[in-house]
This record gives C-alpha cells, structure tokens and sequence, in this order.
C-alpha cells in the first residue's frame, strides 16, 4: 500500500509536468563487453541473496551488483532458461536441466537432473521456461513438461501439442497449447479447461490473475480476460494495439497492479492497471536493444531484462525520471526551465523545448551555445553565444548583442534592474513601459562567470578562469566606479572562483576551499562552518532562488542541504548521473516546490523532493577465498590457515546493496583506517606471521556504512619458528649439550693429559736445570781448577822464571867473579872452558823450550797470535814479549835475556815500532790484552 501511495503522489507530478512516454525512470544497460558472454541473454532470476542469474547464449552469468562471472555446461550448450530458487539455480538447456549449488568454497558446481527421467529427455528439446509449483520445479520445452519433486523423482507429462506457455496462478498450474486450449494440470495429468476459437493459433504468453479473472496476454493479439463462463474477452486496453504492432515476448504484473509488457521489436512498456502507457523504455531513450527476451521483477520492485544484445534493468521505485535524447541533435544540457507549463532545455547546440506531446523541438535561429534560463518579471530570458534574447512563442528576440551571457542577478533595492555576466564584462538590464534596455557597461572587458550582490552598489565577481573582483557601481548602477583585484588577499588559488552569497554573507569557492570575505579586514579568510559541513571538494550547482542549496562534491554525489531544517536533506545515487554530469557546468534548477531537474549531457533529470533515495547497504558476504590461487573452504567461525609468503585473495560481495563499494581493515593495525577495495578483491601478501582480523564493509560515501564482516587469517610462522623448528631447536640443544659434555670431558682429560706433560716437562726442565747447574757447577770448579792451575802454573812460571833470573844473576856474578879473577887461573884453557860453561848455562836452550811450553799452558796462543799479528818478530822478540806478558820488569828480564837493563830498554824500543804502536800505546798494555 505504501508503494502504491507514492506511486500516485508521484504521478501527480508526472501528470502536471506532460510527461509521457518520452520521461523514463532510472535503467541502466549492461552491454557485451562488460559480462563478456554471448549477446543473448533467454532467462533472467534474481536470487533471495541479490545475485541475478541469466542464462546466456554461451552458459550461466552471475551478478552480484559489482562483476560479472560467466559459467558453462559441462557440455558448454546455450542456457535457454533459469530459476534462482530456495538456494539452488535451476538452468535448462538442449537435451539437458538441473541445477547449480555453491560448494564450500563458494564455486557453483553442476548437478544434472536427466538421469532421474525415466525415458530421458526428448531428442532435440530445450528447456525454455522453469518456474516452481508446489513442492517442486517445473521445467518446460515446446514439447513436454517434467515436473520434478524435491524427494528426487521427475515426472514427465506430454501435452497434446505445442506448449507454449506455463503459468501459476492462485497455486493451480495452466498449461497454455498452440492449437488444444489451455490445461490445468491435476494429479500429474492436464486437465483441459479453457478451449475458444480465439486460441487457435495464439501464442498465450502468461496466465494472470486479474480482479479475480485470469488475464491471457498473447504475442500478437494483446490481452484477454476469462469470463466466469470461461468465455474469453477481449481487454480494451490501450496497450493491445502496441502489442500487435510490436510482437509482445514476456509479460509480467508489478505488486501495485501495473503491468510490464516486454516486446520483441520496441522495447519494453509500463501500463497501469488498465493498460493505460505510463512510460516506454526502447532505443530512442537510452535502452541498449528494442528485443526483450525475458524479464524478472525482484522483491524490491527493480525490473531486469534479458535482451537480444545485452542486459539492463530498470528501477520502478524510483521516483527520478530522466529525459534523454539519444539521437544527438539535442547536445549537452546547460540549463532547464518550466516556463508557461512549457519545458525549455538551453544546450551546446541550441534552445529546445518539449511540445504537448514531449516530443523535443528546436527553436529556430537558437543554434549556439545557451547558457542560461530565467524567467524575471514575467519574461524569459535565454543567455546565448550571440547574445541575450527574449524567448516568446517560440521565438527569439535580441536585446543585447553582447556575447555570451553566463548570468543574471537583480539589483538589490533597485526596481527593474538587472545585472548580466558576459564574455566581454557587465551588461545592465532595466525594464521600463514593459521593454527592456541594455547597456554595456564600460570599465570592465574580462570575461565575467558568476556574480553576486554585496549590497545595491556594490558586487563581486568572478572571472571565467582566473580571479575575483569587487565593483562598486553608482546609485542608478549604470556605470562602474572602481574595480579592485582581491587575488591577493587571502586566496591561495585564484583558478576556477566561484563567487556566492550565503545568509548575507559573499562566499568563495577555490580549488582548494571555501572562503568569504571579511568586511573588518578587508580580506579573505577561511570559511570553517561550510569546510567542515559541506567539504572542501564540493561547490554550489543550485540555482539562488532555490530554498535548499545542492551540492556536488569530487566524487560525483549531489547532496541536497538546508541549512534550517535537516529533514529537507538528502543525496542522489551516484550511479543516476554516471558519466552523464557536464563537469563544471552542472546545474540544478527548480521546476516546482518540490521538483527540480539537473542538466546532463544527453538530456536532464527529474527530481523529487519529497521522496528521498534510499540505498541498502548491508555487510558484504565472503565469497571466495584463494591461497596462492587454489580455492579453499570458507567458514567465518574458524581463522583461515595459510603458509608463510602465500598470496591471500578474499573476494566479498553485497547483491543487495546499491551503488556501493567494499572498505577493508585490518584490526590488529588500525582497525579505524578503512582502505577502498579496487572492485570487490582484497589480495594480500608478505604477510608477517601471526594472527589477523581482516574487516570488510560495505560503503557509499554519504550513507553510514554497512556493519563489518570479519574473517581471520592465521598466518603461519616459517619452519624455524614452529613445532619442527622447535623440535629442531630441542634436538640441537640436547646435542649441543651433549657434544658441550664431550668435549668437556674430552678437554678435561686433554687438560690432565698436557698438565701430566707439562708436569713431566717441568720435572726434566728442572733436572735439566739442575744438570746444567751442575755441569755449569762442574764447569765453574773446573774453570776455577783451571784457574787455579793458571795460577799455580803462572806461580810456577813466575818462579820458574825467578829462579832462572836468579841462577844467571848467580852465573852472571859468577862469570863476573871469574873475569875479575882471570888472572889467577893458571890454565887459560880450563878458564876458559868454565866460563864456557857458565854462559852456556846462562842461556840454555833447554830451559827456554821448557818455559815456552809453560808459558803456553798459561796464556794459550799467545806467541802464534802474536806471530800472526807480526810475522816478523824474532824469537828474541817473542821472549821479551813472554817476559812482558808476565809483568816483569826490564831488571828481571834482562838477566833472562843475558842483557844489560840498557839493551833491554833498546830492545823494547824496536820491538814496539815493529808493533806499530802509536806513541800513547805502551808495549804492555798492548801485550797484555792480546788475547
């Protein structure tokens, strides 16, 4: 009941605006290119989750209001019919039924139904319809009808002809034939119950109920009505003469009791109750193909079409409409107004306007850009290229040749006066005995986007492309007093201004924010109310007349907003105006007090205001999850297990929701950043381990978002930090241990060993020791026995040596005694022959030979050193040497050498030059350290 209440409330509206066949609500076309499947598509079902089946030339394809997917038969054939039902997806096709279940891991796997017919399928028949009848599904071709139970069995039943339709009404199932009537089937048998001439060669389409009767739309005779005497009449529907002409295909009944007529060769109608036309969606307005070849209304009153080329579906619950022309002549859509109950369009081509019948019309001489629309004071103004005209009866007449009027604003307490921006600066308008008089106003040429009103002499304005001014005017404002630049008083970019007046306040939009102006300083500052309440991104497309400012903002949403009262609030799908927005000059124009039209590039839109759009956004449902590109099962209860440096794909979807998007988080970062998913796929990799709480929701920028669905993710640590790497770990440990134990017990024994050693060692080094001080012992006592024997042996030299002095000092005296006493001896012989003697005595040879070898024992070496030195001493030399060497004096040493003291002293002189001393050099401290 609520339907049909703003159903009626909005025909109202569509009733007071002429609209006709030519207004359309919302469709959208989904073309081959974008499910990428064959181009027909022969059986539509929208399933009790959201997703929508269709059985395609080339297989089954599954949407789920973000992708398509596309499945096919085991034996690839084309699917001629589809039934989402209760979880399971019934599809038939050449020689084959059955139907598709989601595995655990979210695939549809095939189960085929043939094996359970007896007889099998007739050769060569397809399955062309599938509906549900009691406590089973029945599928149909033109040949039989098999009606399967749910216990498992299928019965299959063969009708007396062609069958060309199957409906359920009331719980009772009609089997319509070409030539046999139509049957009802009882107890597993047809049962004729309708049989007129009129049905002979009728192709009945569906069987409906209708104000208690039942309704047959047929193909190409249009409706008729059951008469309680089963007598068939036909219906005076206005919609009959359509079908004829246009070969109806399928036929379906919405909750409100209209009625939706699918034809082969022009597209798709909507009548009411009575068949009355409330609009026609076909090629001229937007829909991709004129054949309908099957269609489906969903539970939320959405109706999707199965066309020859492509798929679409159009929402009956809306209550935006759309004018579109598709065959280009009209343009890109600048500005929209209703002036004398009359729709003017003002486009890039041209001025328009919609005719009794809302067929588009141009106005001739109009071709140019038109900018703007405005009624003031009973006149319509047009804002053209060429300049500013006056629209009257479809005419246009010049009052200002200046080029290119953008806008137009009323002065403020000046009456009849007007201010225009144009190409070329300002233009004053003032009306005066029901004319109008422009006059360019001198002082300013820049081209003018926007203006606005400070107060009656002063305005600012914007400049097309770069800047802001404020101009002062005079009283009267018929010319300009002064121009100042304000680029450098507080904007940051002075690209693309906007300039507006907010509850008496002159507000800026720049790239980068809002702003206003401050009369105290003088300056621009920042706006903060309107930054943090309509956003930094959005800007102003409403009129200023309107009571509820629109905006759009970067992402293509259209929020309506008044600032006194909150209920008035509201946003547009984004998915209305996709790709259709006129970017920079999009408008929002007031038609009535509650209707507005937003200009697109093909066309405008239809608002209501007092039904607000809602859109479902429900928590997204897993879908699949894939491991490094292998399917596993899905179960949100229990984490999902993967290996270290696995790649994780988690694919969510919301059917149900509209013209929404998925967000994910990750809980154990930062469960507050949601992250926009790139379509419906989350892939996840370098995943460190441990624990993870992965967060999805669905979202739509302007709703609250859906409540969150949560999957975990066990990540698993590499092998050196699980079980077999702490087993690993363990096993180490103990054989570290033991080898540790070994090698101590090895190193101990090592250690007692070497301290044996060392012990052994230290043992015979100090018995070494002890031995060699002992040998030296030895040796020293030797030495010193040595010594002592060098010193006995020089003692005994010495005395040697003394007593061979005093044995010549004797003989010496004796010889001189004998010499004194020569006289005395008688016998000169024996005189002489004693004296003989006694210097023979004095020197003996024998006693030299005798002290040399003495000598030798005492100071080894010494005469062949002395002889090596000197080669040329005489043994003469060598015996004073000797002498020297003992230290004895010249006194003892010349009685030795039989010499006086005075030849000695003579001797030692040459003896020391054939030393070759120096002079400092003393014989005996040269002898006596040679060594």
């Amino acid at each position: 009941m609520r339907f049909n209440i703003k159903f009626a409330l909005f025909f109202l509206v569509f009733l007071s605006l002429k609209v006709e066949a030519q207004y359309t609500p919302f469709f959208q076309n989904f073309s081959l290119s974008e499910y990428n499947a064959g181009n027909q598509n022969w059986g539509v079902s929208r399933a009790d989750n959201g997703k929508l089946y269709v059985a395609n030339n080339n297989g089954l394809l599954e949407y789920d209001g973000l992708k398509w997917n596309f499945i096919q038969l085991p034996n690839k054939t084309t699917i001629r019919s589809v039934l989402a039902y209760k979880g399971l997806i019934y599809t038939g096709s050449y020689e084959e039924f059955g139907y598709w279940k989601e595995n655990s891991k979210g695939v549809l796997v095939y189960t085929s139904l043939i094996n359970l017919v007896k007889e099998n399928i007739s050769p060569n028949e397809e399955i062309w319809q599938i509906l549900p009848y009691k406590d089973g599904i029945v599928f149909r071709s033109f040949q039989n009808i098999y009606l399967y139970k749910f216990k498992g069995n299928i019965t299959k039943i063969e009708p007396q002809s062609t069958v060309l339709s199957c409906s359920v009404v009331d719980g009772r199932l009609y089997v319509a034939t070409l030539n046999h009537g139509i049957f009802e089937l009882q107890n597993n048998t047809l049962v004729l119950k309708i049989m007129d001439k009129v049905l002979e060669n009728t192709k009945v389409l569906s069987i409906t109920n209708y104000k208690g009767k039942l309704l047959l739309a047929t193909s190409l005779k249009g409706c008729y009505v059951v008469e309680k005497n089963k007598t068939i009449t036909p219906l005076q529907f206005e919609i009959n003469t359509l079908i004829k002409q246009h070969l109806l295909n399928c036929f379906s009944v919405l909750n409100n009791g209209n009625m939706v007529f699918g034809t082969i060769k022009d597209g798709v109608y909507v009548t009411d109750s009575n068949g009355k036309v409330i609009f026609h969606i076909n090629k001229e307005n937007g829909l991709i193909n004129n054949t309908i070849l099957s269609q489906c209304l969903d539970k939320e009153n959405k109706l999707w079409l199965g066309l020859d080329n492509g798929i679409a579906f159009v929402d009956l619950n809306g209550h935006n409409y759309f004018y579109k022309d598709v065959s280009g002549r009209l343009g890109a859509v600048y500005d929209v107004i209703k002036f004398n109950n009359v729709i003017y369009l003002g486009s890039n081509t041209g001025l328009f306007y919609l005719d009794k019948d809302n067929k588009l019309q141009f106005i001739k001489g109009s071709q140019g850009q038109v900018w703007y629309l405005k009624e003031i004071d009973g006149d319509l103004f047009c804002g053209h290229n060429e300049g500013t005209f006056l629209v009257k009866d479809y005419k246009l007449n010049l009052i200002s040749p200046v080029t290119g009027g953008w806008d137009i604003k009323k002065v403020p307490d000046l009456s009849d006066t007007y201010i225009q921006s144009t190409y070329a600066g300002l233009v004053r308008f003032t009306k005066e005995n029901n004319s109008w008089d422009a006059k360019y106003l001198e002082g300013t040429t820049m081209p003018i986007r926007s203006l606005v009103f400070q107060d009656k002499n002063t305005a600012w304005a914007a400049h097309a492309y770069k800047g802001l001014y404020k101009i002062k005017f005079n009283d009267t404002c018929d010319s300009i007093v002064n121009i100042s630049d304000y680029v450098k008083k507080g904007i940051k970019s002075d690209y693309n201004v906007r300039v507006y007046k907010i509850k008496n306040d002159i507000c800026l939009k720049t790239n980068n924010e809002w702003l206003k102006y401050d009369p105290f300083t003088d300056s621009i500052i920042p706006h903060k109310f309107l930054n943090d309440n309509l956003g930094k991104d959005s800007y102003i497309i409403s009129e200023d007349n309107m009571d509820i400012l629109a905006f759009k903002n970067s992402q293509d949403i259209i929020t309506f907003k008044s600032f006194t009262n909150e209920n008035k609030n509201f946003s547009l799908l984004r998915n209305f105006f996709a790709n259709r927005l006129i970017v920079g000059n999009e408008r929002i124009s007031k038609i009535s007090d509650s209707t507005y039209a937003l200009n697109l590039n093909d066309g405008f839109m239809i608002i209501d205001a007092r039904f607000k759009p809602k859109s479902k956004l429900l928590s997204p449902i897993i879908e699949s999850i894939q491991v490094d590109d292998k399917l596993i099962d899905i179960n949100k209860n229990v984490a999902v297990v993967i290996d270290l440096n696995n790649r994780v794909a988690i694919s969510v979807a919301s059917p149900k929701s509209s013209n929404h998007f998925f967000e994910y988080a990750i809980a154990e970062q930062d469960s507050t950043k949601w992250t926009q998913l790139d379509k419906n796929k989350l892939e996840l990799a370098n995943l460190k381990d441990g624990m993870y709480s992965v967060l999805f929701r669905t979202n739509n920028n302007f709703e609250v978002p859906s409540p969150s669905t949560k999957i975990k993710l066990k990540v698993l640590p590499p092998w050196y930090k699980d079980t077999l790497g702490f087993v690993l770990y363990s096993s180490l440990a103990i054989l570290i241990l033991v080898l540790v134990y070994i090698f101590n017990q090895r190193k101990t024994k090592r250690e007692q060993r070497l301290l044996k050693i060392k012990y052994a060692k230290e043992q015979q080094e100090i018995l070494r020791q002890k031995t060699l001080d002992n040998e030296k012992r030895i040796v020293q006592l030797k030495n010193e026995a040595l010594q002592n024997e060098v010193k006995l042996k020089s003692k005994q030299l010495a005395n040697t040596a003394m007593a061979l002095v005093k044995k010549n000092e004797t003989l010496q005296d004796i010889k001189k005694e004998l010499s004194i006493n020569k006289s005395s001896f008688d016998n000169q012989y024996s005189f002489k022959k004693i004296l003989k003697k006694v210097d023979s005595s004095i020197a003996h040879k024998d006693e030299w030979k005798v002290f040399e070898y003495n000598f030798n024992q005492v100071h080894e070496d010494f005469f062949k050193i002395l002889k090596g030195k000197h080669p040329i001493l005489t043994s003469k030399d060598l015996r004073v040497c000797a002498y020297i060497k003992m230290n004895l004096s010249n006194k003892e040493i010349a009685p030795l050498m039989n010499v006086s003291v005075r030849g000695l002293e003579t001797h030692r002189y040459r003896l020391k030059k054939k030393l070759n001393l120096e002079s400092d050099i003393s014989v005996v401290d040269y002898l006596m350290n040679l060594e």
